[in-house]
């Protein structure tokens, strides 16, 4: 039993005892009262006509007479007139009236007055005695109207009492309850503080859990900031700040592997040209300054576009990929203008060669490379010819739109209004082997028989701002399945369907149509901007789902996880970290420490920590060693397929 309920239970039995008591010992009282007072009121009759009597000089026939009016004007139970030696001369009786009072409460209270007694005399002789007795119906009946009246008044008294009792109870609970919420935010990875109550037994409960949270948060926030120390010596270029050779072509593979990119993106190649002889005439700290500006140019666009990537792939080499269509050439000719524009005032020859691509995603990362590569090496080749700054664009001939925006984002429509897609299945599974859940990303049917990926329409559906439609209906095949099979299922939403006001309450609708079985076996992957550009529509997001059973998680977290304020009040479950963290981990071990350090961090959380985008035995063993919970990617799913 909580304690709210006994101390509601001890204040409901000391009223209830208090009303009992009160009323028990006033009826009590009461009773004792009118006894005496019958008792008095027989006496003095019993004088009174005993002194009537004696006025008759021993004529019994008056003295009967006047025994009769006695009786017949008062309420008596009897008049008796007696001799001298005690026997009876004369009575009169009448049984003892009921009332109005219950018989129970007649027999638990009775009232049993002395009968009142007089001697009577003629002259100096006694004649006899008189006894009579008054009716005690009459005390009862006003003895149980009093216990009622009593009662009613104690009643009314109680009710304001047990509301008083409930109100002060209901204050004392709210700060209890604050600190219940807390004490459970706690355990489930949540650190928020409340304020503190004036009850002060709660005041220092409260202040020793703020306490507690504020030390949590000063720890988090230093082994957020001794990340970022690890993951600039691990992940960037010393001198320049970009993504060193290794990470840059794991952020590389891990955007390829992703199904929420665009179809088809964009990678520009930088190289200073004639490195080493610029180090001969300049020396190296102004060649270092050189680098430096050229990173610099580069790193304008992550900051203005999302998703952008910058690496120094060696000595003079950069790379930026660009995670849109139709933006590479435009890109390469801006980056020339403006590195012809600062870079001569270094000196004379001081020059770039640049080669873009755009190709197809699904192209493997060799082959963007190679096409990347030999786009600079024509750009090179054309610079000696026509003094530096050159660039050479590649583009796939098979890309471009056969068909106009408008036609498909009226397709992409109809596939959603018609629930015309299925799930893919991706499983997650634990170091013994065990699915813990499996990915689903969506496939639409847009056209004919065949199902595309995110990655042809999740561009269009954010243009469009069918996100939040094409979530729900992932939402809705993945509870439909879930229902089926009994087999937890994760489904990923968009940061733009958290945007849209209009997102949650369907998403709550939809569901309450399914079991709440299917609910609790669902999961919700959020990517690691919705954390830093939405974090309260998170907030509300965990708020409402949570009760519900539902799981939520960020996916392809890297980095970034350091940076968000306020990640110990998200409520998440779990985080899985992106492939570009997770590549080659193996192979160095400031990778691995890395990873170990992101784990240590977010289990100090309470969240589970999933690996994604695996690709070979290798890197798995290295990540079980890290006590990652689960693992993805292609070696897991071609693990699974030969089982």
């Amino acid at each position: 039993m909580s304690l709210m309920r006994q101390i509601a239970w001890l204040v409901l039995g000391v009223v209830l005892a208090a009303l009992v008591g009160a009323v028990g010992l006033s009826t009590l009282s009461a009773r004792q009262l009118m006894q005496t007072q019958l008792g008095l009121k027989n006496a003095d009759n019993a004088q009174a006509l005993a002194l009537a009597l004696s006025q008759q000089q021993g004529d019994a026939e008056l003295i009967k007479l006047l025994v009769s009016a006695q009786f017949d004007t008062g309420a008596y139970e009897f008049v008796r007139w007696r001799s001298p030696t005690g026997a009876l001369l004369f009575e009169r009786s009448e049984a003892r009236r009921p009332g109005h009072a219950p018989a129970w409460f007649r027999s638990l209270v009775p009232i049993e007055a002395a009968p009142g007694a007089a001697q009577v005399s003629s002259g100096w002789n006694a004649i006899g005695t008189v006894e009579l007795q008054s009716q005690s119906g009459y005390a009862h009946d006003a003895l149980w109207l009093a216990s009622r009246r009593l009662l009613a008044w104690l009643l009314v008294v109680a009710i304001a009492a047990a509301i008083a009792a409930w109100a002060g109870l209901r204050r004392i609970r709210r700060p209890l309850d604050a600190a219940v919420a807390q004490a459970e935010g706690v355990l489930a990875g949540r650190y928020g503080q409340v304020g503190e109550p004036r009850v002060p037994e709660l005041q220092r409960l409260t202040r020793a859990m703020n306490a507690m949270v504020q030390r949590v948060r000063e720890l988090f926030e230093a082994q957020a900031g001794q990340l970022l120390v690890l993951r600039e010596q691990v992940h960037h270029d010393a001198l320049t700040g970009a993504s060193t050779r290794q990470h840059f072509l794991a952020e590389l593979e891990a955007a390829l592997q992703r199904e929420d990119g665009p179809a088809v993106a964009g990678l520009v190649l930088v190289r200073l040209r004639d490195l080493p002889g610029l180090n001969a005439r300049l020396g190296r700290a102004a060649v270092d300054d050189v680098l430096v500006t050229v990173a610099n140019a580069l790193q304008a666009y992550p900051a203005s576009v999302p998703g952008c990537r910058v690496g120094r792939l060696n000595g003079g080499d950069f790379a930026l990929w660009l995670p849109a269509e139709g933006v590479a050439a435009e890109t390469a000719h801006a980056l020339a203008d403006a590195l012809r524009a600062s870079l001569p005032a270094f000196g004379a020859g001081v020059q770039v060669a640049l080669g873009a691509v755009e190709l197809p995603r699904e192209r493997p990362g060799s082959v963007w490379l190679g096409e990347a590569d030999a786009a600079l090496a024509r750009a090179e080749h054309l610079g000696h010819a026509r003094g530096g700054f050159a660039v050479e664009i590649v583009a796939d001939p098979g890309l471009g739109r056969e068909q106009g925006e408008g036609l498909w984002r009226t397709q992409l429509r109809d596939a959603v209004a018609h629930r015309r897609g299925r799930l893919a299945e991706y499983p997650v599974r634990d170091r013994s082997g065990r699915v813990l859940h499996l990915e689903c990303p969506l496939r639409l049917q847009l056209e004919g028989d065949d199902v595309v990926p995110a990655a042809h329409w999740l561009p269009l559906a954010a243009r469009s701002r069918l996100t939040a439609q094409a979530d729900l209906l992932a939402v809705g095949l993945a509870l439909d399945a879930i229902a089926a099979d009994g087999v937890a299922r994760c489904i990923n939403v968009a940061p733009a369907s958290l945007a849209d006001g209009g997102f949650l309450p369907a998403l709550r609708d939809l569901l309450a149509q399914h079991p709440p079985q299917a609910a609790r076996l669902l999961l919700l992957d959020l990517a690691e901007a919705a954390a830093t550009e939405h974090f309260e529509p998170l907030l509300e997001l965990g708020r409402q789902l949570r009760p519900l059973g539902v799981r939520l998680g960020l996916e392809h977290a890297g980095a970034g996880l350091a940076q968000v304020e306020r990640l110990y009040q998200a409520g998440l479950d779990y985080v899985k970290l992106d492939a570009s963290v997770l590549l080659g981990v193996a192979g160095e071990a400031g990778r691995a420490a890395f990873v170990r350090g992101m784990v240590i961090m977010l289990r100090s959380l309470a969240l589970k920590v999933y690996g994604e985008g695996v690709v070979d035995e290798m890197d798995a063993q290295a990540l079980w060693d890290c006590e990652l919970d689960g693992l993805t990617g292609p070696w897991v799913t071609a693990t699974t397929t030969a089982q």
